[in-house]
């Protein structure tokens, strides 16, 4: 069984998780109302994916 021979030192480890951080979602903007949204979700504001109307959304 392989045992390390030295202790990892806290930057050689922080190093390794360097890349591990969760990064910031994608942003796209809708092509009917403008607004930010997750890409290939319904846009929240104005109900629509693709072109088509998915959701009814009142407008109060």
């Amino acid at each position: 069984m392989a045992v390390p021979k030295q202790k990892t030192s806290k930057a050689k480890r922080n190093q390794r998780r360097a890349h591990d951080a969760i990064g910031t979602p994608a942003r796209s903007n809708c092509p009917q109302c403008g607004e930010a949204k997750l890409p290939h979700r319904v846009c929240a504001s104005c109900g629509t994916y693709r072109g088509r109307e998915i959701l009814k959304i009142d407008e109060d």
